[in-house]
């Protein structure tokens, strides 16, 4: 999961719910000071929230970009039903398209970001809009930190764990294992403000388990659908975005991707997996740069 380098909001930010046809998302909204250049969906990943983009905010809509970062059907404060169909990729896929068709109702253009499983999320949005036939709505599609199919083996192993653990604990017991397995990895968590520590708890224990379960399913299963994504958003402007360093799909397991779609492609130095928030001013950077 992401880890948030701060959680106080800045000036520019507020939490709200965005209402759609598929009910209400909890967001992250940041609006620009000045003049409106475009605006931004930012979907996170599997076990992630909206909060895994808080320092986007601030710099995202100091140059100029409307932003609103969403937690999931079946995250942190979205929430969700006991349902299996609410959670497979074409349904989150439905949920973004119908994000989508909330935050781009006032014609601002609309540049679509998905991070880890939020990137096959995405991806999945864009091809139903593509089979529906019409322009694509959006003004440009980012990949971040995320590969053409199932994560690395090593880390599916990881995955089917917790999917095992899913089936006899609840969040609360999972939790402790985790920080026990941590401990006793030689390689714990690196110390964090209580604040932060407290936050990555709450949000662990508020994921709907069904969902986890399902999208977990996803990432150690997913089919590649690189080449389909280059079909049918052949003129859609790409970005394939990631640090230098990733453990759940290799680095150059995204560079690859990014040619098969003709997309731009950056590395952030001295990122991983997260570089929204290890690296946040340059990942923002890199955004803006490709977004004008």
């Amino acid at each position: 999961m992401s880890t948030p380098p701060f959680l106080t909001l800045p000036g520019c930010a507020r939490a709200e719910r965005v209402v759609t046809g598929r009910g209400e998302f909890a967001a992250l909204r940041a609006e620009p000071a000045g003049p409106v250049r475009g605006s931004a969906l930012l979907v996170p990943g599997f076990t992630g929230s909206k909060e895994d983009f808080i320092g986007l905010l601030e710099p995202l809509a100091a140059a100029g970009y409307r932003v609103t970062a969403v937690d999931q059907r079946g995250q942190y404060q979205t929430g969700g039903p006991d349902d299996p169909a609410a959670y497979g990729v074409g349904a989150l896929g439905a949920d973004v398209r119908a994000l989508t068709g909330a935050l781009a109702a006032d014609g601002t253009p609309l540049h679509l970001l998905g991070h880890s499983f939020g990137g096959q999320v995405v991806r999945e949005a864009v091809l139903a809009a593509a089979a529906g036939g019409g322009p694509l709505p959006w003004r440009s599609l980012t990949l971040m930190s995320t590969g053409p199919g199932a994560i690395d083996p090593a880390e599916a192993a990881r995955t089917r764990l917790l999917l095992d653990a899913l089936r006899g604990m609840d969040l609360e017991q999972i939790w402790q294992v985790m920080r026990q397995l941590e401990a006793e990895s030689g390689k714990p968590r690196p110390n964090l403000e209580p604040a932060v520590a407290e936050f990555l708890h709450r949000r662990w224990l508020a994921n709907v388990p069904r969902a986890l379960s399902v999208t977990g399913g996803h990432l150690v299963a997913a089919p590649d659908r690189v080449a389909e994504l280059a079909d049918a958003a052949s003129g859609l402007p790409m970005l394939v975005l990631s640090g230098v360093r990733d453990y759940a799909w290799p680095v150059p397991e995204q560079t690859a991707m990014a040619e098969r779609l003709g997309a731009r492609r950056v590395l952030v130095a001295d990122a991983g997996h997260s570089p929204n928030a290890e690296r946040p001013a340059a990942t923002a950077e890199a955004l803006t740069a490709f977004w004008a």
